[in-house]
């Protein structure tokens, strides 16, 4: 430490000043100092203070040497410029204020956390250094302060770490504000951009950059944008250039672009260039990142590298962008897509690279990539196709011959074809000539060799020319056999050359080498048939020292040819087993050989083969211990830490941070050495020797700081206020302390003398706030930044008191009244001031709470009461005081003002008079109606006047007639008070003629002259009446309002327009001089209605005659008016048809479904009268009166049948009814004919009936009605067939034996018969019994007279007519077996009968 301050030192070079290497602390200010030279022996300086010499600089290069640097102080010289300062890797503190700079252009400072560089020249941020972790920038008192927002440029320039701005907090508007601004406005700060607007600054910083890079852009371009993306974790950040070419230039070439990334600091600063990051697209890593990731991957882009021919591996290479995902493994997969078809999934291809294929020739590939993150999450997935795949050049690999080369087998030469699909490829067989070793052709096509005799002792060459299916030819390739042998029973005498030799074999097989981890063994054996050299051994371990071929083994190695092991770890506890496998050097292998170690591998006991400490040796900095270990697995092994006064001592263990690999240093290691101790333990409990590692330096105090700082107390006036602070950075020393008051304005003042670690606020700080700051110092005067502690108070006062009061003024009507008090008790606030009036009564009127009172003539008469309550500032209050007044008196009479507003006719003019002095009495008023303005002398004198001056009016206020329009009014007015005393008269004239009122209108009105003709009528007012406007409107019935063009009389005569609307009169007054008022509309007339519509009769047209129709016509007046109304105006006419009572004839019921102009007479009209009413209603919904025609009683029509037709539907066994509707009177017994046809006759047959008649005998005319053709029923039909196909049918049958025409068909004597039916004859047959024979009772053909009858009243019997004379009644079970048996014996019967089948059928009635 070195303390010369004000020493008037003149040079560092001195050789009294005893400057060492060793100095930290070294404080020089209040010299004469003007240069550095010298200052460099100081490397190892903390704090330098120079303030307060005559620096001017430059000449700040001797200081490089200072790199330990923590606080420089160079305030209070001369120092015009710092660009020579050097970069110091540790200062935390600069102090340059109060010197002359202009700029703050200077190195980067990486660690400065305070710039002091107020009461200097600085006028511009052009460059500003960067500053990364700045945290309190003060520039008070430079012209710079004078730019807007300067303290939002500052945010900019400095970035997030910035706290304070001129010795305060950062206003939260200037930090919103500085969000607005583009990032890139920080750099055009320091190159000297002028701030500007927020809402313009992204144009102006454009402009700024255009201009600086104006001379780089290529020829004939121009610059139209340039930004790039939000930077995201790891996703996709694309840059945008924009370039135009210049309309002036004409520029042929294409431009072209190349890019560069580069990655600044959090703010726009210090920017370094990106080592690869040369494309339009970049992925921010997660150290540059300024917003995390979506966590959701991304696929930039997909690309297939590799040459696209069969054989080929290609590969799939996706770029994502993991957007702040840990990278996984996504998921890839390929498909094959042919010619004009859709992809397929190719099985198994399910990584990004792969091997074409056969299949893959001429089809083109998609690769299918999917980003997966490590969290699972999955990411669009892409395509990316290729073109098509080509086959490759026809070649052959692998070509072998297969077989055993011996005399009389057949061997074969075989090879892998590749080259798309292979089609006739050509072998060759040549057999080696023994003289001149050449080879002859054999054998060609077959790739099949059998071998000779001739073939002993000789080498076979195989030739393997591959061909592909389009006839390419490729590459031959060959192989040779070995010597052709012949085979040979075993006679160890007669062994040769050509004898088929076993295959190797190896014996004595041992493991040789340390059974320890870690340890090197080896294998060896005796190889017969073979080499060891060729021979390859695998290493396996097991838990058993006994074998069991390979079972238990689990492998350690491949197999190789090296025969030597390290022992793994993983292997300690098992037995090692070598697998050894004899191989020849042509690759012919023999039976394996295996040795099993005779124990297992042992552990080596635990250690450590590296042990080290890395991190700073600083208070508050960590430390972190790595080692090496070795000897089985780890357990739990043992750390500790330890602090030693001196390297050479056993150390005091810290025993908080045991059994850890890390350690934050604290203030207890400061001037120690530390060290850390780990004994390696195994899993098996087994402790290993410990090994220390010591530190490399003793651990340094950290720079001396706040960690809080906090004023403890109540701020109240005499109360003692102590600091509460916690210190970090070594042993504290004398720390400098600093009070303040801030006043309620929020100006800063440094108490004097306050500079103890207390402070008792006195009466000059009531209403302020006290806060306190504090230096940290270190026991070695080494020096903290300076912090502020929060503010407290505002200081209370204590109890606000009133002393005394007294009146000020004098108690007279229009005075005003003040108090004067004595207050104490700190800051007086808004004190209570309560002014009251005491009248005689004893009655209290609270009148005012203001410091003062004007008397009013309300306080004349009566006294006047104050109550004053003290009041602080901070709102407390004390006890009221009291003062009461003697009798205020009046003033004497006094017209104050009397003034006359703008006149107009009929609008009372109130004189604007102010009067004072007690109680007003009343006082004359005079008007005067004046031609000519009167001025001063003849005004005052107005009552004397007699010409020109007419008096109207003798009341305070007065309303112009017509009459006084153009003239001046004139007013005298003499104040009097109410006891009679009199002032000074008042006269006031006019300043303009009395102006007419605006013409305006009321009353307006319309009246009806007569039925078509309206008149409109209004009250004028407003000067004399000019040449009004009259205007007439018609509203229709959705209250639209519109003008009726060419109306501008008072009178309007109605036209057809009109009707159905509203009228109404518009009246738009006009005075004399063309002044125009508002137009006044009446109200609305009733809707506008054209005369009524008339029915002079109503007639009937028809009959009134049953079924005949009547038919109502109106008769309408001839007059043209009607005419053109019911033409016009006619919207429909109602019909309501009545017919009379049956018992009155002269009483009408009305038929409530007959309203229409035409009715057909009904039945049951027959005997009555009918009438019709009719009402005609207009298009405006008015009716007429009903108007009526009658008819005399209806008359029966003749009889009629409508709508006849026969009911029933489908086959012969239905049932049909005819249904019709009747009219002509009553009906009588009318005539019902049935007749049937065949189909596709005209024929009819009758059948009996009758047609109808009335009941008065009158006939009508006969109606008729058919069905369609009546087919027999389906069941029926089929069985008829099936009969008719077998053309002979029995059926059993009963007959009526004893037969009588007038019994009923069916009852009688009933018995058994067989009917019997074929193609030419039908017989009944009576069968035979026990006691008689079968006998034929009727038999005949079908000639006729041959019929079938049937019985409507039984429809189970039948008669069958042969003849005249024979003829037989039948009876069946139903009627669906008579109807089969009667249409069978008519289809037999029809080709004998050319008679219509159906009169075979006849039907008795």
């Amino acid at each position: 430490r070195l303390d010369l301050r004000g020493h008037k030192v003149r040079t560092l070079s001195a050789g009294g000043l005893n400057l060492t290497a060793n100095l930290e602390f070294v404080y020089l200010r209040d010299n004469l100092l003007s240069t550095l030279e010298g200052v460099e022996i100081l490397s190892r300086v903390k704090v330098l203070d120079l303030s307060f010499n005559d620096f001017k600089g430059p000449g700040f290069e001797p200081l490089g040497n200072c790199k330990a640097l923590q606080q420089l102080y160079l305030a209070g010289n001369q120092i015009t410029s710092l660009a020579s300062l050097p970069q110091f890797p540790n200062l935390e503190f600069l102090s340059v204020a109060q010197n002359k700079l202009k700029s703050l252009a200077m190195a980067s400072q990486p660690r400065l956390q305070v710039l002091a560089a107020s009461k200097n020249k600085i006028s511009t941020l052009k460059g500003f250094p960067h500053l990364p972790v700045l945290e309190h920038l003060r520039l008070e008192e430079n012209p710079i302060l004078k730019m807007p927002h300067l303290e939002a440029a500052s945010i900019l320039l400095v970035g997030p770490t910035l706290k304070k701005f001129n010795d305060r907090d950062l206003s939260r508007e200037e930090v919103v504000l500085a969000k607005r601004y583009p990032k890139v406005a920080a750099l055009c700060i320091r190159d000297g951009w002028e701030f500007c607007r927020s809402d313009h600054a992204a144009d102006s910083t454009f402009r700024f950059l255009l201009e600086q890079w104006k001379d780089q852009f290529p020829p004939g371009y121009l610059l139209k944008e340039a930004s790039v993306d939000r930077p995201f974790e790891e996703d996709v950040c694309r840059c945008h250039f924009t370039f135009v070419q210049d309309s002036t230039l004409t520029v042929d070439q294409q431009l072209g672009l190349k890019y560069q990334w580069f990655v600044g600091e959090r703010t726009p600063s210090n920017f370094t260039m990106i080592p690869d990051a040369t494309e339009e697209v970049y992925l921010p890593k997660n150290e540059e990142i300024v917003s995390p990731g979506c966590k959701i991957p991304k696929v930039v882009s997909l690309e297939v590298h590799g040459e696209l021919v069969e054989g080929n591996v290609i590969r799939g290479h996706a770029k994502v962008a993991w957007c702040g995902g840990i990278p996984g493994k996504g998921v890839a997969s390929w498909l094959r897509r042919k010619w004009n078809s859709s992809p397929t999934v190719i099985p198994g291809a399910e990584e990004e690279e792969y091997q074409l294929t056969l299949d893959d020739i001429d089809t083109s590939l998609v690769f299918m990539y999917t980003p997966v993150t490590e969290e699972g999450a999955k990411g669009e997935p892409q395509y990316k196709y290729t073109d098509f795949i080509k086959a490759a050049f026809p070649s052959v690999n692998n070509v072998q011959i297969i077989g055993e080369v011996v005399e009389g087998n057949t061997i074969k030469g075989v090879g892998d074809y590749f080259g798309g699909r292979e089609g006739p490829s050509m072998f060759e067989w040549l057999r080696e000539n023994i003289d001149n070793r050449d080879f002859v052709l054999v054998s060609r096509g077959t790739s099949e060799y059998t071998l000779t005799k001739e073939d002993v002792g000789r080498r076979l060459n195989f030739v393997y020319i591959p061909i592909n299916f389009e006839g390419q030819e490729g590459e031959s390739v060959s192989v040779l056999s070995s010597k052709v042998k012949r085979v040979h029973i075993y006679d160890s005498n007669s062994l040769t050359d050509d004898f088929v030799c076993s295959p190797p074999k190896v014996a004595q097989v041992k493991i040789i080498g340390d059974l320890r981890e870690n340890s090197k063994i080896t294998v060896t054996g005796y190889v017969t048939g073979g080499t060891e050299a060729s021979s390859r051994v695998q290493w396996f371990k097991t838990s058993s020292p006994i074998l069991d071929g390979e079972n238990g083994l689990e492998a350690l190695s491949a197999s190789k040819t090296a025969k030597a092991l390290r022992i793994p770890l993983g292997a300690v506890g098992y037995h090692i087993v070598a697998k050894y496998i004899p191989m020849t050097p042509d690759g012919e292998s023999g039976q394996p050989a295996y040795v099993v170690s005779e124990r297992a591998v042992e552990n080596l006991p635990p250690s450590l083969n590296f042990l080290s400490i890395t991190g700073e040796y600083m208070e508050g900095g960590i430390l972190t211990a790595s080692y090496g270990y070795i000897g089985g697995h780890e357990g739990k092994s043992i750390y500790k830490w330890y602090l030693h006064e001196a390297e050479s001592d056993s150390g005091a263990l810290v025993a908080e941070v045991s059994g850890r690999l890390q350690y934050c240093i604290s203030k207890d290691a400061i001037g120690k050495f530390i060290s850390f101790q780990c004994t390696p333990v195994r899993d098996d409990g087994v402790i290993g020797e410990p090994r220390l590692c010591m530190g490399q330096e003793r651990t340094r105090p950290g720079s001396p700081k706040l960690l809080s700082l906090q004023i403890v107390g109540d701020a109240v006036e005499g109360n003692l206020l102590s600091v509460d602070k916690r210190y970090w950075g070594g042993e504290e020393g004398d720390s400098i302390f600093r009070w303040f008051r801030t006043s309620p304005d929020g100006t800063p003042y440094e108490i004097r003398g306050a500079t103890s670690s207390s402070y008792m606020p006195s009466f000059d700080e009531i209403g302020c706030f006290i806060s306190v700051s504090c230096e940290p110092v270190r026991a070695d005067w080494a020096r903290g930044p300076i912090v502020l502690s929060e503010q407290i108070g505002p200081v209370a006062p204590g109890p606000p008191t009133c002393h005394s009061l007294e009146f000020v003024g004098s108690l007279i009507e229009g005075q005003c009244l003040s108090v004067a008090v004595s207050y104490s008790g700190g800051e007086r606030g808004q004190c209570v001031f309560e002014w009251f009036r005491l009248r005689g009564n004893g009655a209290k009127e609270k009148l005012s709470t203001e410091d003062f009172l004007d008397l009013t003539l309300a306080d004349v008469g009566t006294c006047i009461e104050l109550v004053y309550t003290p009041v602080r500032i901070d709102g407390m209050k004390g006890d009221p005081s009291g003062l009461l007044s003697d009798i205020v008196g009046p003033a004497d009479p006094v017209g104050m003002e009397l003034l006359i507003p703008d006149c107009c006719e009929n609008e009372e003019v109130v004189p604007n008079k102010s009067y004072f002095g007690g109680m007003q009495g009343l006082g004359e008023y005079i008007w005067f109606r004046v031609k000519d303005k009167l001025h001063e002398p003849e005004l005052l004198d107005i009552v004397n006047i007699h010409e020109g001056v007419i008096e109207c009016g003798r009341a305070l206020t007065y309303t112009p007639s017509i009459a006084d329009v153009g003239e001046y009014l004139a007013l005298y007015w003499l104040p009097t008070r109410a006891d009679g005393k009199c002032g000074n008269p008042l006269v006031a004239i006019s300043t303009s003629p009395v102006s007419p009122a605006l013409p305006a209108v009321s009353n307006v009105c319309i009246k009806k002259l007569s039925s078509s003709i309206y008149s409109g009528e209004g009250d004028y007012f407003g000067g004399h009446e000019g040449l009004s406007l009259y205007s007439w409107y018609r509203e229709d019935a959705e209250g639209t309002i519109n003008i009726i063009n060419g109306a501008n009389s008072k009178t309007y005569e109605v036209s057809d327009s009109d009707y159905n609307c509203r009228l109404l009169f518009g009246y738009m007054p006009v005075r004399s001089d063309s002044v125009v008022g508002e137009l006044r509309l009446s109200e609305r007339t009733d809707i506008i209605f054209p005369e009524d519509l008339k029915v002079e009769m109503l007639a009937l047209t028809g009959k009134a005659i049953e079924r005949d129709v009547l038919t109502a016509v109106e008769v309408i007046p001839e007059n043209e008016t009607q005419q053109h109304l019911w033409s016009t105006y006619k919207k429909d006419v109602k019909y309501q048809w009545f017919c009379s009572s049956a018992v009155d004839q002269d009483l009408f019921e009305p038929l409530t479904t007959q309203r229409s102009c035409s009715y057909k007479v009904r039945f049951e009209d027959i005997g009555r009268c009918l009438r019709c009413e009719c009402i005609v209603t207009d298009i405006f919904g008015r009716s007429t009166e009903p108007a009526y025609a009658e008819t005399a009683p209806v008359l029966p029509g003749s009889p009629k049948i409508d709508r006849l037709e026969i009911e029933g539907r489908g086959f012969h066994t239905n049932l049909y009814a005819v249904r019709g509707i009747y009219s002509g009177g009553k009906e009588g017994k009318s005539k019902i004919q049935w007749l049937r046809s065949m189909v596709g006759s005209p024929d009819l047959i009758s059948i009996q009936g009758e047609t109808g008649r009335m009941d008065d005998g009158v006939e009508g005319q006969p109606v008729s009605a058919s069905t369609d053709p009546i087919a027999v029923e389906p069941d029926v039909l089929k069985e008829v067939k099936q009969k008719l196909d077998l053309g002979s049918v029995k059926f059993e049958v009963l007959c009526d034996k004893d037969r009588n025409p007038k019994k009923v068909p069916g009852e009688g004597n009933l018995e058994r018969r067989i009917l019997e039916i074929n193609r030419k004859r039908v017989k009944v047959v009576k069968p035979g019994s026990k006691t008689s024979f079968p006998t034929t009772e009727i038999r005949g053909s079908y000639a006729p007279p041959f019929h079938v009858e049937l019985f409507r009243s039984d429809q189970h019997s039948l008669r069958i007519v042969v003849d005249s004379e024979h003829e037989v009644d039948l009876m069946v079970q139903s009627r669906h077996l008579r109807d089969i048996v009667v249409l069978v014996i008519r289809g037999l019967a029809q080709r004998f009968n050319s008679t219509s089948l159906n009169s075979l059928l006849k039907i008795e009635t």
